[in-house]
């Protein structure tokens, strides 16, 4: 299998750079992040591509065996690493490429030198009992995977403005409904169960390379709280709120984000 083919792998930017991997969430290609690369092409090497059954990618390459869980998405961007071979990069994982990174990391933290997960949540779900909360209840989950398989592009048009949570700015919403209608529906369902009934708080103990979590003031899909469990699970880690609302601060406000992005690389390159 053609690695850059499969996954529609872009390498731009400065050649002496450090470089940094973009991974976009579900529902997404690699086209959301067009309004901070040109920030961040200017001082490094910047890494696009785009998970097996969205964008560009080859959509013979995709099985549901294989994508049943984020372990298969976070093999592929192993798999991404390896090709390119730039040396350690850092991952700018994007809602469930947070996770994913994670899982990448775990497994290999070579390829790495820094994580940086961008509105992140390890668990959609609430657990009352072990004083979590993730923002939705084991109900709202359901409902959602349930209108989600029943209705998928209903589903899109009525969710994509509430995830984007930018009203003033209707266009965004907008955007995110398109992106999610370009999705094959069946490779959307799969996708929407591996995100939003994963389950990888156990997994954020064992990342040890450097990592930064920014969330946004106000998120309905990754509340604080969520944050700042995240944060105080990854020992060492940083936590900083964007001047951003919404789940996807790479639209709705990509200064800031990139900001964000070209500081945490620049700081782990120095290391």
């Amino acid at each position: 299998m053609d690695v850059r083919a499969r996954n529609h792998v872009r390498v731009t930017g400065r050649a002496d750079g450090p470089a940094v991997m973009l991974a976009h969430g579900f529902g997404c290609d690699q086209n959301m992040w067009r309004l901070v690369v040109p920030i961040l092409e200017r001082d490094f090497k910047v890494v696009l591509f785009d998970y097996v059954g969205v964008g560009r990618s080859d959509l013979s390459a995709w099985s549901e065996d294989r994508y049943t869980g984020l372990a298969g998405y976070a093999q592929d961007v192993l798999e991404i690493c390896r090709e390119v071979d730039l040396g350690p990069v850092v991952f700018v994982g994007h809602s469930v490429s947070a996770m994913i990174g994670v899982l990448a990391a775990k497994r290999e933290p070579g390829y790495f030198s820094g994580l940086m997960l961008l509105t992140p949540s390890p668990c959609y779900i609430d657990d009352p009992a072990g004083g979590y909360r993730g923002g939705f209840s084991a109900e709202d989950i359901d409902e959602l995977l349930e209108s989600l398989e029943s209705n998928y592009l209903g589903w899109s048009a009525s969710m994509a403005p509430v995830i984007m949570g930018n009203p003033e700015r209707p266009e965004l919403g907008q955007e995110l409904t398109n992106s999610f209608c370009r999705t094959d529906p069946e490779i959307a369902r799969t996708f929407a169960r591996a995100t939003f009934l994963s389950d990888n708080r156990g997994d954020l103990a064992a990342v040890t390379v450097p990592t930064l979590i920014a969330q946004c003031s106000s998120d309905a899909i990754a509340p604080p709280e969520v944050g700042a469990f995240v944060h105080a699970r990854i020992a060492g880690s940083e936590l900083v709120t964007l001047t951003a609302t919404g789940h996807c601060p790479q639209l709705s406000a990509p200064e800031a984000t990139a900001a964000a992005i070209a500081s945490f690389a620049a700081r782990t390159a120095l290391r």
